[in-house]
């Protein structure tokens, strides 16, 4: 602020800077969207690895969401955004279409919940003790007891210790459940529940069947995992990822545990595709199940077009994976493909395609058809990505097109890598220019502009994001009174021009050779 000279001496005043430096933002992040085992329904969970989905979601467990995740991983993912879908009407007994959640009777009508519906919450069992604290002032010993609660499905166990029997107090079971990561408190929450019976020494309170629970400890029951979920429920789904805070690739894994019986519904592929463009993300659509051959493929027709498939790639064919059971089963390519995205973008920035001989393909055991030059040479014109076996490679992705990448649409989003660096650009910008809002629109603001926008696209170019030998051919930032004329300035919006030029994949190498004749000597 200014200063106030009123002595002879020295006045220090600290001036703001023009400086405001713009982050990239993160380029790898994943959402998946589709069933589980077990975890959150009403939110997106931010993940960083397989062991956090084996814990929240249950791993593998026979779901295509599992091994999408599972894929991802084993290909170089980092960051994921879950999203479980559950059929409609999550509440109830199991003979109603919905999922259920399970729940534990503890004696007295008190009761809690499994926090998230699916039949794992009927592998929980709890236990009411009453070796608590001394009471304090206003309670009584019959107010408080202790419960403990196991998930015999993945060994997790919780104790709550000194419940206070008494809705309003701070220690009430509904109260002390708040943080638990399995059940939640219902039912009578006034009433101390009758302890279960005392083991001997060294026994597991736990153990035993069904016929030994009403004496040593509650079961869970009625949980279910309810229908299938349809279309509806994936695309409510896809609307809790409106509420993260990015994400760069999606990918929708099928609701049926045959992955092979059931494509994800077309109202979905749009909804989805429509997302990515609004958060600046890339869908990974999987080839639909008619696609068992090359004809098929080349006949189409592409399951997203129009404007949105600039943020669409399609990976041909499916994968042949082993499953828990150990046997083979195809499988959509998504998950994997995203984990080659994650992988190429650690290694080399997002302006570099994620295909080659470096995008190798983990964790499968073949691929369910095998591509040829020729045959890659029908599908890649259409928009459409392969997966190629190569010598010594192994499985690769061969193919860096976006659904809008057919030779005949000849689109500037043709290309994945170009269209996913203008996305990262623009996400970045975007967060990193909201400092300009409400600022005096004139040229110190303009200046600042150019200096800090200039900043950033200079360190992609020094990076090797764009083509050109200089900065100059690199990219271009304009803002000042040229691009900003009164009447703009007058309705409060400020023009910012930036220009960048992008690096094109090196889809067709040709080599020239030529015979030389023997040179002659004068």
């Amino acid at each position: 602020m200014p200063v106030s000279p009123t002595y002879p001496g020295v006045y220090i005043n600290e001036l703001p800077s023009a400086v405001r430096t713009i982050v990239g933002v993160p380029t790898a992040v994943a959402a998946f969207v589709g069933t589980a085992a077990r975890g959150p329904v009403d939110a997106a969970v931010h993940i960083t690895s397989w062991a956090d989905f084996e814990r929240i979601f249950g791993g593998l467990s026979g779901s295509p969401l599992g091994y999408a995740v599972y894929l991802y991983y084993l290909n170089g993912g980092s960051e994921a955004e879950i999203v479980r879908v559950v059929s409609a009407g999550a509440v109830g007994p199991p003979a109603v279409a919905g999922a259920a959640a399970s729940t534990i009777d503890l004696r007295d009508g008190v009761t809690v919940t499994a926090k998230y519906p699916g039949v794992w919450g009927n592998s929980l069992r709890a236990r009411v003790d009453h070796d608590t604290r001394e009471p304090l002032v206003g309670e009584i010993k019959d107010d408080l007891y202790n419960l403990t609660v196991r998930d015999t499905g993945t060994g997790a166990q919780e104790s709550f210790r000194n419940i206070v029997a008494k809705p309003t107090s701070p220690f009430s079971l509904a109260r002390m459940l708040a943080g638990s990561r399995l059940v939640t408190g219902s039912g009578v929450l006034d009433k101390q529940p009758k302890a279960h019976d005392a083991v001997a020494a060294g026994q597991d309170p736990f153990a035993g069947g069904p016929a030994g629970a009403p004496a040593t400890f509650a079961q869970g029951t009625d949980g279910a995992d309810g229908a299938v979920p349809d279309g509806h429920a994936y695309r409510a789904g896809l609307e809790l990822l409106r509420a993260t805070d990015i994400f760069n690739m999606l990918v929708l894994a099928p609701a049926s545990a045959d992955a092979m019986t059931a494509d994800v519904e077309q109202d979905t592929l749009d909804a989805a595709a429509k997302l990515c463009v609004d958060r600046r993300a890339i869908l990974l659509v999987d080839p639909p199940k008619q696609w068992t051959d090359i004809a098929t493929a080349v006949a189409g027709p592409l399951p997203v077009t129009g404007d949105n498939a600039r943020n669409a790639a399609l990976y041909f064919p499916r994968l042949t994976i082993t499953d828990v059971a150990g046997q083979a089963v195809e499988f959509p390519p998504a998950g994997a493909v995203a984990g080659v995205f994650a992988r190429t973008d650690g290694q080399r920035g997002v302006w570099k395609a994620p295909a080659g001989t470096d995008a190798s393909i983990s964790g499968i055991r073949a691929l369910a058809v095998g591509v040829t030059d020729l045959e890659n040479g029908r599908l890649n014109p259409l928009g459409v990505n392969c997966l190629r076996t190569l010598p010594a490679a192994g499985a690769v992705v061969w193919g860096a097109r976006t659904l809008r990448g057919a030779d005949r649409l000849a689109d500037q989003w043709k290309y994945l890598p170009v269209r996913r660096t203008a996305l990262f650009i623009e996400e970045s910008l975007y967060r990193g220019t909201q400092w300009v809002v409400f600022e005096p629109n004139d040229e110190p603001l303009w200046s600042s502009v150019r200096l800090n926008v200039g900043s950033f696209m200079n360190s992609l170019f020094r990076q090797g994001a764009f083509q050109g030998r200089t900065p100059q051919e690199a990219y271009l930032v304009k803002c000042d009174q040229e691009n900003n004329p009164q009447n703009d300035i007058d309705r409060g919006i400020v023009n910012i021009l930036v220009g960048f030029a992008p690096l094109k994949p090196a889809e067709f190498v040709i080599i020239h050779i030529q015979q030389l004749a023997g040179q002659l000597q004068t």
